[in-house]
């Protein structure tokens, strides 16, 4: 079935600010009288469908909105999810080029990465402690295509809920040696703290949130899959990057992950 036109516009302009580097005002302003969530999630899924045809391959899926001060800043009462291709990661201490994104932030948290299936709607903290085989310490590098990250929740679902790249460390942690609600996490930027946060800051907990994620995917059909890759949202706030920034994160429990900037263009 086609989509409507509303939403291929609203695919198309961020779409084309991506391809461009341009930004584009908010979407939201597209999608008026149609502009409620699930309107938002079919921009979003035209894009992932746009990206498979173009041969881009899905990991996984990204949690937002996991902070309650981000989601009263939004005026909104639940997270949202976007998807991971595998041309966004990133290595860990790699360096990301000039220009591949548009308005780039970052923030640590915990990735997931699963042993097993999760198609259950009422999926339990036991069902996901069962189904991870490890954790990793992650940065995400947040990129918005809407002008000046000028965003309501519809623009943000609508944009992949605002992914760009991941870096994950290289040290995989079985659950069984680390308790996720209790790590504490800082991050740097060119040696300086500027984010610190707790698992317990990522509702309650990453596995809160993955359980959210996991419920809310087999609701819509489209389950967690053995071997998917979960980043489970930020343990602290997110910051603004630069050409030259280099940024490193270390979650107790986990160990470090590290990202840079190019000043100039590079391969990534």
């Amino acid at each position: 079935m086609p989509s409507p036109p509303a939403v291929v516009e609203a695919a198309d302009l961020l779409a084309d600010a991506a391809r461009t580097g341009a930004a584009c005002p908010p979407v939201r302003e597209l999608l008026e009288g149609g502009g409620d969530l699930e309107t938002a999630y079919a921009v979003q899924q035209l894009g992932v469908r746009r990206g498979l045809d173009a041969g881009r391959r899905i990991v996984g899926r990204k949690i937002g909105l996991t902070s309650v001060a981000v989601q009263r800043q939004l005026g909104v009462d639940r997270p949202d999810f976007g998807v991971l291709f595998a041309d966004m990661a990133v290595p860990d201490g790699g360096e990301v080029a000039v220009g591949r994104l548009l308005q780039p932030k970052v923030e640590a948290e915990v990735a997931l990465v699963l042993g097993r299936d999760l198609p259950h709607r009422g999926c339990t903290v036991v069902d996901v402690l069962r189904a991870v085989d490890f954790a990793l310490p992650a940065l995400e590098i947040v990129d918005s295509r809407v002008r000046g990250w000028d965003i309501s929740l519809v623009d943000t679902v609508a944009d992949n809920a605002s992914c760009g790249l991941y870096v994950l460390g290289a040290t995989p942690v079985p659950l069984t040696d680390v308790d996720l609600r209790t790590v504490t996490m800082a991050m740097s930027r060119d040696g300086g703290t500027v984010s610190e946060g707790t698992g317990a800051d990522c509702l309650g907990g990453p596995l809160n949130a993955a359980v959210w994620l996991a419920s809310a995917l087999a609701e819509r059909g489209d389950p967690l899959r053995a071997g998917d890759l979960v980043l489970t949202g930020a343990l602290g706030p997110m910051v603004p990057a630069a050409p030259g920034d280099v940024f490193e994160a270390h979650i107790s429990g986990l160990g470090s992950v590290r990202v840079g900037f190019a000043k100039e263009g590079g391969d990534l």
